[in-house]
């Protein structure tokens, strides 16, 4: 094995990783500065240069424009219909009612005026004006919220298992997970000057440190979560470095460390593929801040800053192996990780409706499709949340799975939430399918400009439609993971999903089965280039089969692998390979 050397020394000398343009982009941006001040007040276009659609990313946006106008415009000789997604930082998707209440106005001045959930328990604005983006980011820090390394190649949004109510733990667990999340921060002060100081400010030299990024920061982004068995909300077989979380006689003991998770692939790149992470031992629960800062500095010193396609820390750990990193670890911390303890995950979708938590105060989890906060004519339920917000004295909590959880509601306060939740028909439209409400789906169209087919606006038709085969077999509350992504990015980690799709061009997608109920186990292909009419006749004779063939408690996902409609896969170089 050929070991490269460690984080580029000097960009102008030849490396075993020739840099790619992004690293001499991270170099040259002064700490994440730039000339952002200059471009974002450039009256003569909504977009930025192409340098700074790069550096943006570190302050947790994206430059989008709508891809259904995108055709007109250019025949017109009109630039593309540019805007920005902003996505806020909120570890383990906590928000406070004053905090949700901001959100939820600001929003309203957004040319799409809604609040979406993410699948990392992040809120994000979509369609936000470049005028209006210091506006924006003012609106943030007014209430101790900011979008800091949302995107970009650092750590993103820490994520914290979403469902408070069947461990004592969980405030442990998340006070852990947010102090890592702040830890892991970029220390340089950019964001603060170009977005939030009164005055204008003019780029300086800054004598900002990273003393964990560095100048060039990682090779490519990096999540973190933490899980507390039997819960898996939040997918830990997909994420950078996982913490399970270890109790005995109901106390916190430490955590399982995972790494290596992801699932983003390329079409047709076989160099590219997902990967299940692999668990690596046991740490005690004061040891977590210094052995994630070692898992994510060997990716920092030893990960593709060639191939972005490549550069995730899964390829890393896949080029130099699992027992590179176990001794570069041991080199790195001041403790010996010690044999992983066992544990058992039974579930990772939501429970809908009203759950008592161990702490004894209430949590109602909404249902909220595609993760897409929004008012229509007959459900308002962005002025049911804003109403909520007015008067909780608790706190809300997003999922893994982009729904939203009313948290720590004291009894007496019960019937004053549950009549709101009444006015707003919120509790109405809670009765749902098992197959909807363990749904999952990416942006994609018409702002993702990765995206090559629909989804957050496509799966709810196709549920419709599959729904009525489930019931017809007596399996309308059957929970089947289903998930669909308009690109094979994985924001919709659609190769964990028992049935998932991955787009590929308009209307035709990748159909994959198998993947474990609980998330251990990939899905595989069994189906390339489809479209509607094609899925439904594929799907209806398995459902049928799955009606009158599973055995007790048997989960779809691990049916359709026992009667083979696809192959066990948890090698992620073989996801694509058909039966």
């Amino acid at each position: 094995m050929t070991k490269p050397n460690k984080i580029l020394p000097n960009m102008n000398e030849i490396t075993p990783f020739d840099p790619s343009e992004c690293e001499y982009i991270k170099e040259k941006a002064n700490f994440l500065r730039n000339d952002l001040v200059a471009c974002l007040n450039d009256p003569m276009t909504g977009g930025v240069s192409a340098e700074n659609v790069q550096v943006i990313k570190f302050h947790g946006m994206y430059t989008q424009d709508d891809r259904d106008l995108r055709n007109e415009r250019q025949a017109k000789k009109l630039e593309p219909k540019y805007s920005y997604l902003v996505r806020i930082r909120m570890a383990g998707g906590v928000v406070t009612p004053k905090q949700w209440n901001e959100m939820d106005s600001f929003s309203a001045t957004s040319t799409i005026p809604t609040l979406k959930l993410t699948t990392r328990q992040a809120v994000q604005y979509h369609g936000i004006l470049k005028r209006d983006l210091v506006e924006c980011h003012r609106s943030l820090v007014s209430v101790g919220l900011d979008s800091i390394a949302t995107a970009g190649d650092v750590n993103r949004n820490v994520m914290c298992v979403a469902n408070p109510a069947d461990s004592s733990v969980h405030q442990e667990v998340h006070k852990i997970s947010a102090d890592l999340s702040d830890y892991l921060l970029p220390k340089s002060t950019a964001y603060y000057e170009i977005m939030c100081d009164d005055k204008k400010i003019t780029p300086k030299t800054s004598d900002d440190q990273e003393p964990i990024y560095g100048k060039y920061y990682l090779p490519r982004k990096f999540k973190i979560n933490f899980t507390i068995p039997p819960q898996n909300d939040n997918d830990i077989w997909a994420n950078d470095i996982s913490f399970v979380a270890i109790e005995k006689n109901g106390k916190l003991e430490g955590f399982n460390v995972m790494i290596g998770g992801g699932l983003g692939h390329t079409h047709g790149d076989d160099s590219t593929f997902p990967r299940l992470a692999t668990t690596i031992g046991y740490i005690d629960k004061d040891q977590v801040t210094e052995m994630a800062e070692a898992i994510l500095t060997i990716q920092r010193d030893y990960g593709n800053r060639t191939n972005r396609k490549n550069a995730r820390l899964k390829y890393t750990v896949d080029r130099l192996g699992v027992d590179f990193f176990k001794e570069e670890i041991a080199e790195r911390v001041s403790f010996k990780v010690q044999d992983e303890q066992a544990f058992e995950i039974t579930d990772n979708n939501d429970r809908y409706g009203w759950v008592k938590g161990a702490n004894g105060k209430w949590n109602y989890t909404v249902f909220v499709e595609g993760g897409r906060v929004i008012d229509v004519d007959d459900y308002p339920m962005k002025k049911g949340f804003r109403a909520i917000s007015e008067i909780l004295k608790g706190h809300f909590v997003l999922t893994g799975n982009q729904n939203l959880i009313i948290a720590d509601i004291v009894e007496a306060d019960k019937k004053q939430i549950e009549d709101i939740l009444v006015e707003y028909k919120i509790m109405e439209h809670q009765d749902i399918s098992g197959l909807r409400g363990a749904a999952i789906a990416c942006v994609a169209l018409n702002t993702c400009p990765l995206a090559m087919a629909e989804a957050e606006r496509y799966l709810p038709v196709l549920i419709s439609k599959l729904e009525g085969i489930f019931a017809k077999h007596g399996l309308r509350d059957q929970p089947v993971n289903i998930r669909m992504t308009g690109c094979p990015n994985g924001c919709g980690r659609s190769i964990l999903g028992e049935i998932g799709f991955v787009g590929k061009s308009m209307g035709k997608y990748q159909m994959y089965l198998g993947a474990s109920h609980t998330g251990h186990r990939l899905a595989g292909l069994f189906a390339d280039n489809v479209g509607e009419e094609q899925i439904i006749d594929l799907l209806t004779p398995i459902i049928e089969d799955y009606a009158k063939n599973r055995n007790k408690n048997e989960r779809f996902g691990d049916f359709t692998v026992r009667k083979a409609y696809v192959r066990e896969v948890f090698d992620g170089k073989t996801f694509n390979e058909l039966v």
